[in-house]
């Protein structure tokens, strides 16, 4: 009977021992489970190893451990790059995601923000509500910008612009309605850029004394000399002054070779023009004299016939008395 016993007693104990057993054995299983990755979330992304209720545990080289708040729990993601609004900073042991400050839209550590929330203003790496002296506010990239002259459209500083307003011309960091002296407006580039002015070079040796391309036959002539353009001028520069000049000169008058034949034959040409002219109005002049003879014939045979005509009409006009005397 108290063998019985002490075997049952055994049993039991052999059989709390063994689920012990399996429970410290399904305990170092889930243990490994974590440790190792076999999870199938580890298997996605840059996780290195997670458990199925927080999501990643730690990340993969070069992957950044952020944590996502889904109502009271945070899961664990890893990134290769943090998600606006935070920063990430980098040590042997682990990359994190930190939060950039309240005031910051994004950031690049926690003490230099890149960009404001609406409201606040970025200066200098800092978020502020105001801006400070001779800096004022832009909404649109919620920046301290400078505050330029009436008349910049840009500007470097308060006094120096990088672009004029429309109908303006930008120099030495100054809009002007009206360029200085020596400067002219560039329509182009919006700007006043300086006046070139006309050069020239030294003048030529004079020519030798010409006349009509001839330096020979007369007494008067004239000599001529240039210079070259070496700079044009601008619109607005100085114009250019005389490139040529003429001047008066007299030779000692000698006759050009070959030119006497010339003259013989156009001495030729002229008596025999004349010649032919002289005939023609010769013959123009007989023809008139003889145009005259003609008239004069027919004139004087008309008085003639006049005269013979009257004396018969006289003859008939006599009374019959006188015939028989």
């Amino acid at each position: 009977m108290q063998l019985q016993l002490i075997s049952f007693v055994l049993i039991i104990l052999h059989g709390m021992e063994y689920t012990g057993c399996q429970q410290h054995s399904s305990s170092r299983h889930r243990q490994h489970k974590q440790i190792s990755g076999v999870s199938s979330g580890c298997q996605q992304g840059g996780c290195l190893t997670c458990s199925d209720y927080n999501g990643c545990l730690s990340c993969r080289p070069r992957f950044f451990m952020h944590l996502e708040r889904i109502g009271m729990k945070q899961i664990g993601v890893c990134m290769t790059s943090c998600p606006p609004g935070f920063y990430g900073t980098r040590s042997p042991d682990r990359n994190t995601c930190t939060k950039c400050r309240s005031e910051c839209d994004s950031c690049f550590n926690k003490n230099f923000c890149t960009r404001c929330r609406p409201g606040f203003y970025l200066h200098l790496g800092k978020c502020q509500e105001s801006c400070p002296d001779g800096l004022v506010r832009s909404d649109a990239h919620r920046e301290c910008v400078l505050k330029c002259p009436a008349d910049c459209e840009s500007c470097v500083n308060s006094e120096t612009c990088t672009r004029c307003r429309a109908g303006l011309y930008q120099l030495n960091g100054r809009c002007h309605h009206v360029c200085p002296d020596d400067f002219e407006p560039s329509d182009k580039l919006m700007e006043c850029t300086p006046q070139v002015h006309c050069e020239v070079g030294e003048w030529s040796e004079w020519s030798p004394c010409s006349r009509s391309g001839r330096t020979c036959g007369f007494k008067r002539g004239q000599e001529t000399r240039t210079r070259q353009v070496q700079q044009y001028p601008s619109p607005f520069g100085k114009p250019c002054p005389d490139i040529s000049e003429i001047k008066e000169c007299l030779v000692k008058r000698r006759k050009c070779p070959g030119i006497r034949r010339k003259t013989d034959r156009r001495e030729r040409r002229n008596r025999n023009n004349r010649k032919d002219k002289e005939s023609q109005e010769g013959k123009r002049e007989r023809k008139r004299d003889r145009e005259r003879d003609a008239s004069d014939r027919e004139e004087s045979r008309n008085k003639t016939e006049h005269r013979h005509r009257r004396g018969h009409d006289t003859d008939l006009l006599l009374p019959q008395g006188d015939l028989s005397q």
